[in-house]
């Protein structure tokens, strides 16, 4: 181990909070490490985002000693043997030993256990089955440090048999490859995949959406998704033809646009009926959904459009649909050219100044409340518009009183 990876440990090991959960879970016949992401992004020297614990205790011994080191307990998986343990702000999952007895490629049936190495090869990915001690020793025991240090991302075992354990693997060998692959898929698993893909309709759409927009934002996911197209893999799990080059122009090297809304519909949106399909295919969120529509939107309003639309429509249909759609869409190349032109633009509506005047501003000029003061609003921002977006207030003011005498 690298002198590097000792002092990551080291000093991830000795945070006080981790420090006191460990010394209370582990002693008096029981046992506990520090098990997957954690310790995968550890010896990567990657970002940590949660800590998974597993014990040889079972549930309510979790609990107890947690509750006597001070952590309130949250029985979040019970039933799989999963205690959250919270405190000092963190929380943990700590989780028994388990052995799977039965599997239906959705969930599976578990007992019980006291074995790490069997805990560890009933998991996904070499990767993910690492584990690391108390007093800092890493386990492995299926060649998780070797896959690695390699950028490889590999099955545990059969990879056939891994996939039938649970098809949401498919994907999850995609996602992780994109994150944590270098180079091709390792074949054994693209081969397995390609064989299971059918088992991709009995998923809950929920966890397919989740795993697909943690995809779609990682580093690897143009390459990953040439991949996955090439084996005939995305068709089936976004309902639709992708647009590979269309995503890989917004989701390359050195791209900021890295909302997984906007990923998903530069490589599955061309119309509003491509945004209705993902809702009910992926169970999208309203936030989500909203996004991606007035991108559709945006995309059907500037397709066939000259190759520089000119600025003032750009504007009106930003009021409508939001600047952030409008400057999508035209990131996503919809009927003007790439590049500069296309930058142009965007900055150009960026720069935008706020139409100041409210309705208040209406009511405060005698105007009664109801469809007329939307009517007068509307007809004002578009005098501004047509006037080039003056900042001024005043001038804004101006433009208002106008529109009132215009409407009488």
């Amino acid at each position: 181990m690298t002198a590097a990876r000792a002092a990551r440990i080291t000093a991830f090991l000795a945070q006080p909070v981790l420090a006191r959960l460990l010394g209370a879970l582990n002693g008096e016949g029981q046992e506990t490490r520090v098990v997957g992401g954690a310790i995968r992004n550890l010896l990567l020297g990657e970002a940590i985002s949660d800590v998974d614990l597993a014990t040889t205790a079972l549930p309510k011994e979790t609990a107890r000693r947690g509750r006597a080191a001070g952590f309130k307990s949250v029985p979040t998986g019970i039933e799989h043997g999963t205690i959250t343990l919270v405190g000092d702000g963190a929380s943990f999952e700590v989780t028994t030993l388990r052995q799977d007895v039965e599997t239906d490629g959705r969930r599976a049936t578990v007992v019980f256990g006291r074995d790490f190495a069997q805990d560890a090869l009933r998991r996904d990915f070499t990767i993910n089955a690492l584990g690391l001690d108390r007093d800092g020793n890493v386990h492995d025991y299926c060649g998780g440090l070797d896959d690695l240090a390699r950028r490889r991302v590999r099955f545990i075992g059969d990879a056939a048999t891994r996939i039938r354990e649970d098809y949401l693997r498919i994907l999850r060998f995609f996602r992780f490859h994109a994150h944590y692959g270098a180079g091709e898929p390792d074949a054994e698993g693209l081969a397995a995949c390609i064989e299971g893909r059918a088992g991709l309709a009995g998923l809950s759409r929920e966890r397919v959406r989740a795993e697909l927009m943690k995809l779609v934002v990682a580093p690897g996911a143009v390459a990953t998704l040439r991949a996955m197209a090439g084996a005939g893999l995305v068709v089936p799990v976004i309902g639709g033809v992708p647009h590979l080059s269309r995503f890989a122009a917004v989701a390359g090297p050195g791209e900021e646009r890295g909302h997984p809304a906007f990923r998903l519909a530069a490589l599955a949106v061309c119309v509003r009926e491509d945004a209705l399909r993902l809702r009910e295919r992926l169970r999208l969120s309203n936030e989500e959904f909203d996004r991606i529509a007035r991108l559709a939107a945006g995309l059907e309003a500037l397709s066939g459009r000259s190759a520089r639309p000119d600025i003032a429509a750009l504007r009106r249909l930003a009021l409508r649909i939001g600047a952030d759609a409008v400057s999508g869409a035209l990131a996503l190349g919809a009927g003007m050219a790439k590049g500069a032109a296309a930058q142009a633009r965007i900055a150009e509506l960026a720069r935008t100044p706020v139409f100041l005047p409210t309705g208040r501003d209406l009511l405060d000029r005698g105007i009664a409340a109801g469809p007329a003061v939307g009517r007068i609003l509307e007809s004002a921002r578009n005098r501004w518009i047509d006037e080039g977006c003056p900042a001024d207030r005043a001038i804004q003011l101006a433009l208002l009183d106008a529109a009132i005498s215009s409407t009488g």
